[in-house]
């Protein structure tokens, strides 16, 4: 029979899939033959039932952590532990290589949630990739945008620098054809590559500098998004390796891994580069511009703005537009332009030059002209205002107006005074004529 200390110890023996020595047998007090009592408790820690059933006693509860074999069942012959130990041991490599791989997944999918630019996440991905898979030269290649289309080499990485920092360097400084190469080759084939040894490969430009290195064994593999491939990352070792066929079904998951981070870093650089050019022509406009969704709140307001009306845009922006730059008795009738576009879509306003009446921070009203048009986006709809300050215009328009009033009447006053001239001048005249021919006449003999 098994005293307490002795089946606590036979159960984890069991468990560890380890055969008892006959002397730790013996100071056990257990006998050679596994005879064991069906229905006895043995205690096993809960996580690890080996195939044991809860076991409850006569008042209905469970002892805690302990379990019970099943009726008329034995413990499994030790043999059969050793088998179990043998495939374990056959499978462990397997196993290591799956977790190790998941883990490079993870490990690239936080380089990806982390980064947002890929020449910053390129050389992480290749210390965390080649560090943990020991190889010691990794480099990203992408497209060069050359008519020709080659690739060039975008990032490297050294595990030592001084062993294969002139490798790098060499590499930085090439440029493939489709097909040259093995990153060429892969980018031509879309797919996954292995070089046994690349000082010997028939197709490889950079064999001088990998001999010079000590680099051997290479593979690649391409970098996908949507739209088809947009880079490769090759890796290099010191030593020769065959091609291992696990590794390189899990590069494809890795290059579509990376690859999405590429779409999405190169759509945020393409959103920030535009907001950039939209913010620059913003800032460098002579107009106002001013931006409102269709609820008629502010969506931008640039610096030409702040200086015609008198506020800054922190203080506008999200605020009602009429409210804060249209006087209070035209209000009312912004609004109910708004309503009409969005209940009708009457574009008869849209690119239209309009005259209206502004109204400054200050309160004080001034003659402003505004163009509105549609921004082209999907969703509820959002208005571009150009606004232009017209009130010298309007000033030298009225000027010319008093100046045209004050030429017109220097002009009457002109014709005024050359018909009175030209009447006087006359009258003048036709006396002095009727002087001289009653002077004629009388002088004239009878």
């Amino acid at each position: 029979m098994l005293d307490d200390a002795g089946r606590d110890e036979r159960v984890r023996d069991l468990q560890q899939h380890r055969r008892p020595t006959s002397e730790e047998r013996r100071q056990r007090g257990v006998a050679d033959s596994p005879d064991r009592a069906p229905g006895r408790e043995v205690p096993v820690p809960a996580r690890e039932p080996f195939g044991m059933r809860a076991h409850r006693t006569c008042s209905g509860s469970t002892p805690p952590h302990t379990h019970t074999l099943p009726e008329n069942t034995a413990p499994p012959p030790l043999e059969e532990t050793d088998q179990v130990r043998e495939n374990q041991t056959r499978e462990a490599p397997a196993v290591t290589n799956s977790r190790r791989f998941l883990g490079l997944e993870h490990e690239v999918a936080l380089i990806a949630a982390e980064t947002s630019a890929v020449d910053v996440a390129y050389p992480k991905v290749l210390e965390t990739v080649g560090g943990s898979l020991g190889w010691d030269f990794g480099a990203v290649w992408e497209e060069s945008f050359d008519p020709r289309g080659f690739v060039r080499c975008a990032a490297t990485w050294c595990a030592d620098e001084g062993r294969h920092g002139d490798f790098a360097a060499t590499s930085r400084k090439t440029a493939l054809p489709p097909g040259a190469g093995l990153p060429g080759r892969v980018w031509s084939n879309s797919a996954p590559a292995w070089i046994t040894d690349v000082q010997a490969d028939p197709n490889f430009p950079r064999a001088e500098a990998a001999v010079a290195a000590g680099l051997h064994a290479a593979f690649c593999f391409p970098i996908r998004t949507a739209r088809g491939v947009v880079g490769a990352i090759e890796f290099m070792t010191s030593s020769l390796k065959e091609p291992d066929d696990e590794l390189l079904a899990t590069t494809e998951s890795l290059g579509s891994q990376i690859g999405q981070f590429v779409e999405r870093s190169r759509a945020e650089a393409s959103m920030r580069e535009r907001e950039a050019r939209h913010g620059a022509i913003l800032e460098s406009a002579l107009d106002c511009i001013i931006t409102i969704d269709h609820n008629g709140r502010v969506l931008e307001f640039n610096s030409a703005a702040e200086r015609t009306f008198g506020y800054q845009a922190d203080e506008i922006v999200s605020r009602e537009m009429v409210e804060m730059i249209v006087p209070p008795s035209l209000r009312d009738q912004h609004r109910a332009g708004l309503a009409r576009y969005l209940d009708t879509g009457d574009p008869r306003i849209l690119g239209q030059r309009l005259e209206i009446t502004g109204m400054r921070a200050d309160g004080t009203e001034f003659p402003v002209e505004l163009t509105i048009t549609r921004i082209p986006l999907p969703g509820p709809p959002a208005f571009t205002g150009f606004v232009r300050d017209i009130t010298e215009r309007k000033e030298a328009e009225r000027d010319l107006r008093a100046s045209r009033v004050r030429l017109l009447g220097a002009q009457n006053e002109e014709r005024r005074r050359l018909e009175r001239n030209l009447h006087d001048g006359a009258q003048q005249r036709l006396v002095s004529l009727a002087l001289t021919l009653r002077l004629a006449r009388d002088g004239l003999p009878e």
